[in-house]
């Protein structure tokens, strides 16, 4: 699992807009959010028996794999700086995942709090940045699933596709401001291979 700016270890949709161009190709590496996107949030989770993958999860992750298509994991794990988890508490967890849902092409995280000013916390583009170095791929070649608007604001600012898929969580502007918006996973894999069920 990887974070910027240093190495932890190896390892027809409900509001969609209208597509750019660039949005129409196949994107080579698809990154997701983790809480709340591809696993039911659990706040500061550093159990791994409390992973739990959200329905569609594996289903979405291997249509994406069968057509070639990298994935990874972007995302903010702030407990680290709120000394409410352990980094190690975040590779165990990681490595829970990598069993249901694995394996993925690239993992990162932010282990920083929200005003420590870093470049990797979504919003910010870090992590969509590096998880694209990682794999060889260029950013706007990139795809960023996630549920809340720092998803969508980190793909724009890295340059990458951004889809949302809104939970109880997500707030209406941001499905407002979301240039693509899908039920779930499922119609989010649909909108990114350019296909309808």
């Amino acid at each position: 699992m990887a974070q910027p700016g240093g190495r932890v270890g190896a390892r027809t949709a409900t509001g969609e807009r209208a597509r750019s161009s660039s949005s129409l190709r196949l994107p080579r590496l698809v990154l997701f959010d983790r809480d709340g996107t591809l696993l039911h949030d659990v706040p500061y989770n550093g159990n791994p028996d409390r992973v739990e993958p959200v329905p569609g999860a594996a289903e979405a992750l291997g249509r994406l794999r069968e057509r070639g298509i990298a994935t990874g994991i972007v995302s903010n794990q702030s407990g680290v700086a709120r000394g409410l988890l352990t980094r190690d508490d975040v590779e165990a967890v990681g490595a829970r995942i990598d069993q249901l849902l694995g394996p993925f092409d690239t993992w990162q995280y932010c282990p920083h709090a929200a005003d420590d000013g870093c470049g990797c916390r979504k919003p910010a583009p870090g992590m969509v940045l590096a998880a694209a170095a990682e794999v060889g791929v260029p950013p706007r070649e990139c795809a960023v699933v996630g549920d809340i608007g720092s998803d969508v604001s980190a793909a724009l600012a890295a340059g990458a596709r951004p889809i949302l898929v809104p939970t109880t969580v997500t707030r209406a502007e941001e499905v407002a401001a979301a240039p693509e918006v899908a039920r779930d996973l499922g119609e989010a894999v649909d909108l990114l291979l350019g296909e309808r069920r």
